[in-house]
């Protein structure tokens, strides 16, 4: 382990250890000369700067928080990708954390963030998140925090999404043109923006075309939104309901547990009933039939919120004034067989 101090590089050329200092950081007042040896004594001595020591100056840590659901989601793995990329070509260490759709869960780790002395924080709301004190903690400590894909609209602070409302309605809006009729939407809990907005996306397209809104075709699947509450809604859904065409689910994990289940029970994707998901995770294009989906940009959607948090911590130190922003993402239709019919 290398232990080379200022003071070594100063006795090694005889000079104070301010000047070798100066010279370090390329202060004006050090001649071309001195600065050159100090650099070329550094680097054969191999001094690295001690990190602590800076950051306890300059009253940073260049490290950034993440706070996500889930990470054996498709989706999260791409946006950390992004996330990661980004924050290593900035210079910045990542804390990972992973909230497991638990609110009580989420406030810890913001408490854990703030006490590591992170310099900024990104995160995705819990499904259970609806009171936002720990978040609005952190903002008033002058730790810059950027939602991305479940976010809280009443939080005054950057975010990066999708239009979720106009996803979903564009996904049934398709399934209807396709001559689907009778819609099923096996929706997320009532807390997340994201859930109430697929939702409301459905139940726009269903009104634009005159097919009247039928409560009794909603499923909920709150536990978190998964390939259980997808399997056990459309088992429940085939018994309640024989006149369901297509089924808009919240999730792709949500739609392969609906696509494993009417195999099982031979009920024929789409002839019978066609399956449409949400994200465009890869098992979409593994199972039978393939899943007709939208995609989400998962890189692109962490590489923005890790530019944008980064941007601001800078502005925060420098004491500059931010202007949160609003950044929406595109999606796509990425159409497979489970809506394709013949």
């Amino acid at each position: 382990m290398n232990d080379t101090k200022l003071i070594d590089i100063a006795a090694a050329l005889g000079i104070s250890v301010t000047t070798v200092s100066k010279a370090l950081k390329g202060y004006s007042d050090i001649s071309k000369t001195t600065r050159s040896k100090v650099l070329e004594m550094a680097e054969e001595m191999n001094y690295r700067p001690n990190s602590n020591a800076v950051n306890l100056r300059t009253n940073e840590t260049k490290t950034i928080g993440v706070i996500i659901p889930a990470t054996v989601h498709h989706f999260f793995s791409s946006v950390l990708n992004g996330i990661l990329e980004e924050a290593e070509k900035r210079g910045y260490l990542v804390i990972i954390l992973q909230s497991n759709e638990k609110y009580e869960l989420e406030k810890k780790q913001i408490a854990l963030l703030l006490q590591k002395r992170v310099d900024g924080i990104l995160i995705s709301l819990s499904n259970e998140t609806d009171d936002f004190t720990h978040i609005n903690t952190a903002i008033k400590k002058n730790t810059p925090v950027v939602l991305f894909d479940k976010i809280a609209k009443i939080i005054e602070c950057s975010k990066v999404v999708i239009n979720d409302k106009k996803a979903a309605y564009d996904a049934v809006n398709y399934l209807i043109k396709k001559g689907y009729r009778r819609i099923a939407h096996f929706r997320g809990s009532l807390v997340p923006q994201n859930s109430i907005d697929r939702f409301l996306g459905y139940k726009k397209a269903l009104e634009d075309n005159n097919i009247p809104y039928d409560s009794s075709l909603i499923y909920m699947c709150d536990h978190n939104s998964d390939f259980e509450d997808g399997y056990a809604n459309a088992k429940l859904m085939v018994e309640q309901h024989k006149d369901i065409d297509a089924i808009f689910a919240i999730t792709d994990l949500v739609a392969i547990g609906i696509i494993k289940y009417l195999n099982e029970a031979q009920i024929k994707i789409p002839e019978q009933i066609a399956v449409f998901g949400f994200s465009n995770w890869f098992m979409s294009t593994v199972i039978s039939p393939k899943l007709t989906t939208i995609d989400q940009p998962g890189y692109d959607i962490g590489q923005r919120a890790a530019s944008i948090l980064i941007d601001e911590i800078t502005q925060t130190k420098e004491h500059l004034p931010i202007k949160h922003q609003i950044v929406e993402l595109p999606t796509t239709i990425i159409e497979r067989e489970s809506t394709l019919r013949n």
